[in-house]
């Protein structure tokens, strides 16, 4: 069974404990870069970040975009939406097709 762990502040991140999914509690750069090298070297599949912890590691969550695993997912906080996860999709898209397919707002 592949492994799935989300990464980002405490309040955004332990109601995903309900759904059987490792917490990570991270919230200085090094701490979230370290805790994302660690899950990729301990065969996570995904690994779910929220917006603001992305912002903190985003060149080091870089060096992971052209690896099939662990696929690293952005997503809101508990703070709401900063467009960050719609921007990475709409980004992949790009690079998988040439265009991007997706609406803009």
């Amino acid at each position: 069974m592949s492994k799935v762990g989300i990464i980002g502040d405490k309040d955004s991140i332990m109601g995903f404990l309900a759904l059987g999914i490792d917490t990570f509690p991270a919230y200085e750069a090094d701490e979230i870069k370290r805790t994302i090298h660690k899950m990729a070297e301990e065969n996570y599949a995904i690994i779910y970040i929220t917006e603001q912890a992305s912002l903190l590691a985003k060149d080091f969550i870089a060096r992971y975009k052209d690896n099939p695993l662990p696929a690293i997912i952005v997503i809101p906080g508990i703070g709401g939406s900063m467009g960050l996860g719609m921007n990475e999709i709409r980004e992949s898209s790009k690079r998988a097709i040439g265009v991007d397919i997706l609406f803009n707002d």
